[in-house]
């Protein structure tokens, strides 16, 4: 089924290729043969990666899709309705990678700027722990009442 979602990984990859000055094969092949070299290009390949295999996983999902709507009758039964959810769940790993990869290339964004470049800014806070570690502090007892009290 290929349509706009296809294009989403054609521009970023454009993009990627622009942004590192060479295709992605031969950064791909650059970070391979020396990940340590450039830390941003190393997670813009991983992620890539991730990218397209999450769009491989999304087009065999609407595959089988269309080849299951394809023998129903005018009702649709479960296990079509599976894997619609499982199209949806695609598009969404696929969408959440691909804004990723938009964030990675884009080095205009706040986070991205200071001297820890390549970690969100959040990362870079200390803060303490989510939880309080200490135990609450225990209400004070009341007086016992005897059973003939009441």
């Amino acid at each position: 089924m290929p349509d706009q979602a296809d294009d989403v990984v054609v521009v970023l990859t454009e993009q990627i290729e622009h942004r590192f000055g060479m295709n992605i094969g031969t950064l791909k092949a650059a970070v391979a043969a020396a990940p340590d070299a450039n830390r941003e290009a190393t997670e813009v390949v991983r992620w890539h990666g991730l990218l397209t295999e999450s769009q491989a996983v999304l087009e065999r999902a609407e595959d089988d899709l269309l080849r299951a709507l394809g023998t129903q009758p005018s009702e649709v039964d479960d296990l079509t309705l599976e894997l619609a959810q499982q199209v949806n769940a695609a598009v969404s790993v696929r969408d959440g990678r691909a804004v990723v990869v938009r964030w990675l290339l884009d080095s205009d964004t706040p986070d991205r700027q200071g001297p820890a470049t390549g970690r969100p800014a959040r990362l870079n806070r200390s803060q303490g722990p989510a939880v309080p570690t200490s135990a609450p502090a225990r209400p004070a007892t009341a007086p016992a009442i005897g059973r003939g009290a009441l």
